[in-house]
């Protein structure tokens, strides 16, 4: 949520700043805006809406963007204040000769800006990043340097920020600051970059420096100089980025979303590839920092995480129970932190998240820390600050996804999570399971091709889009590991068509749910042979006593019961165990199709941000 660049060298700054926010609409936003410095002022410009609107704006001041080599720009996803052009970002102070862009929530906004008040700051939006704004020019009519203002300031600050400002006294300079925020400078050769996620400087520089919590910064186009909260000069190593500007490459797709369930077979055929030789070998985790002995202590496993993630963990708690025999339980980060929970040296700590800045998620591997537990994060970026926490990271690798809604990385999240309730297994010896595990491994290095058979007949998902995407409600149902497959399904309906869905526990349908089947309730039903398919099949029958539209997803289904649905989708044969890989491919792809019959923005659909980092 929210996007930071900042460009200082010889480049037009205004197309560097565009093209970077460009890169960086993944992450969900309502309002964009770019402040670029000319003739020792500078010139803001925003717009409500998409960043096009921006570009119309800056479209008549050509003089401008052709003249100006530095500037900060910012794409807002709403906290405080409604999504209009005066609370767009960059924001400035009552001379205007400060500028500032901000990323994160400052908690203690309303103390400081009352205390402003009374100084003389006039505001002008409801924001909390126009109070830091104020409070940093505050700083610097004081010190007279834009960097001791900006180390002043942030003292006083409470909450997560990334900030990037510029100063009319200063001309050759931005200067930066984070904490529980993500902030990335791109390394360059007369020119560098400042952004809050690597997309918006990949295309420019493989070279980048990342910024500790309470760390500030001066970026001018010749140097970097970072600083801890004490004012020390310190050494950041340069990382190299690990993507090429491809991956942000729709490749031919009409969406990045449909390019990313169609990448989903590499995707394991990736994470396989280092990890698992072959059926009957070990699952190498050289990423795991237990040892079999402590691993053999583990009493009690807790998973963290939100959204499509903690539907991943969910998945893994079902594996992990049935192979490894170790208590599990899965709770969302945001109910987590705020509750005494019960962790120890014994309790192993999985934390998921794609992008590994979940601001809750964060929070919560920060209390477990304290506790003494080991920390595991599954993450789909080795560079965010989630996997600088972890004790033990496992990089999922699924490569930059775009879309806002999760695909190939809950993809990558569920394999990462089978392959680690093996790889418990295995170091603890429970050999009673060798050969169940060994079957499973063989499906696992099989899922690939039949994810791909899934994707190369989609004509019967099509259509069974189109026949239900001008229904306003849903309902998925499913038991047992795929009763999480449901949640899921329900949720990538709900967040890119905007129709209502619901995913419930199939047995619980009976417990209220059932009052809202009639025929105008379509019910999806994720039925695989197993201990379950006779419980889900006879709870198919009562949704269609209801009169409701019934859709099955089924890998078999015996041809006197085929009449019960409306509607099939016949998945390749796998176990129960590894279905939910298969199944949800299927609702990737209806959620997709209904929400492409009804025109939405599949891609970036309202209100939703990718990197969600406010709790």
């Amino acid at each position: 949520m929210c996007g930071i660049i900042g460009y200082i060298g010889d480049r037009k700054a205004s197309e560097v700043l565009i093209n970077g926010l460009s890169h960086l609409e993944y992450r969900g936003y309502d309002s964009a805006g770019i402040a670029l410095r000319y003739n020792d002022k500078f010139e803001i410009y925003k717009a409500q809406g998409k960043l096009i609107n921006l570009i119309n704006v800056i479209k008549p001041h050509q003089d401008v963007c052709l003249a100006s080599n530095i500037g900060i720009g910012h794409i807002r996803w709403a906290t405080h204040g409604l999504p209009t052009e005066i609370n767009a970002h960059p924001h400035t102070c009552n001379c205007k000769s400060l500028v500032l862009v901000h990323n994160g929530i400052i908690e203690n906004y309303q103390e400081l800006k009352e205390e402003l008040l009374k100084k003389g700051s006039k505001f002008l939006s409801q924001t909390d990043t126009e109070v830091a704004a104020h409070l940093i020019a505050y700083e610097y009519d004081k010190t007279k340097d834009l960097h001791l203002a900006m180390q002043n300031a942030v003292k006083k600050i409470k909450g997560a920020f990334a900030f990037c400002a510029m100063h009319k006294n200063e001309k050759d300079k931005i200067v930066i600051a984070k904490r529980n925020a993500p902030l990335v400078i791109g390394v360059g050769e007369g020119e560098n970059f400042v952004a809050s996620d690597i997309p918006a400087i990949i295309e420019y520089t493989k070279k980048a420096i990342y910024l500790a919590d309470n760390q500030t910064g001066i970026v001018t186009k010749d140097s970097i100089k970072i600083y801890d909260e004490e004012g020390n000069l310190i050494n950041n190593k340069i990382e190299h980025l690990p993507f090429e500007a491809i991956a942000i490459s729709k490749m031919g797709y009409k969406h990045f979303m449909l390019k990313e369930i169609h990448e989903q077979g590499d995707v394991v055929r990736n994470i396989l590839s280092s990890k698992l030789e072959g059926a009957k070998h070990q699952v190498v985790f050289d990423e795991f920092k237990l040892s079999s002995e402590k691993i053999k202590k583990i009493t009690r496993i807790q998973i963290i995480a939100c959204g499509t993630s903690l539907h991943a963990g969910m998945v893994g708690k079902y594996i992990i129970e049935e192979l490894a025999r170790i208590p599990v339980d899965v709770e969302a980060s945001s109910e987590y932190i705020y509750r005494n929970t019960i962790a120890d040296e014994n309790t192993l700590v999985i934390g998921i998240s794609q992008s590994g800045e979940t601001a809750d998620t964060i929070t919560a591997i920060k209390q477990a820390k304290e506790k003494g537990s080991h920390i595991v994060i599954i993450t789909n970026r080795a560079d965010s600050t989630m996997a600088r926490l972890a004790d033990s990271l496992l990089p999922v690798s699924a490569g930059i996804e775009v879309s806002v809604a999760a695909t190939k990385s809950y993809m990558a999240q569920l394999i990462s999570l089978y392959l680690l309730a093996f790889y418990l297994t295995e170091q603890k010896g429970i050999v009673e399971y060798d050969s169940i595990i060994q079957n499973l491994k063989q499906e696992l290095i099989e899922l690939p091709n039949k994810i791909e058979m899934l994707l190369e007949n989609t004509e019967n998902i099509k259509n069974i889009a189109k026949k239900y995407s001008s229904y306003k409600d849903f309902i998925f149902i499913a038991r047992g590991i795929n009763y999480p497959s449901a949640l899921e399904g329900a949720l990538k309906l709900k967040e890119i068509s905007y129709i209502n869905a619901t995913g419930y526990g199939a047995g619980e349908l009976k417990h209220g749910p059932i009052a809202m089947l009639d025929e105008n309730m379509p019910v999806l039903a994720i039925l695989n042979t197993g201990i379950v398919y006779d419980k889900v099949l006879s709870n198919c029958e009562e949704a269609r006593a209801r009169q409701a539209k019934l859709i099955g997803v089924t890998n078999y289904i015996a041809q006197k019961d085929k009449d019960l649905f409306d509607d099939l989708v016949l998945i390749p044969q796998i176990s129960d165990l590894m279905s939910p890989a298969l199944n949800i491919v299927v609702l990737q792809l209806l959620a997709y199709y209904i929400a492409e019959y009804l025109g939405k923005d599949v891609d970036q659909p309202r209100n939703l941000a990718k990197s969600v980092t406010v709790e």
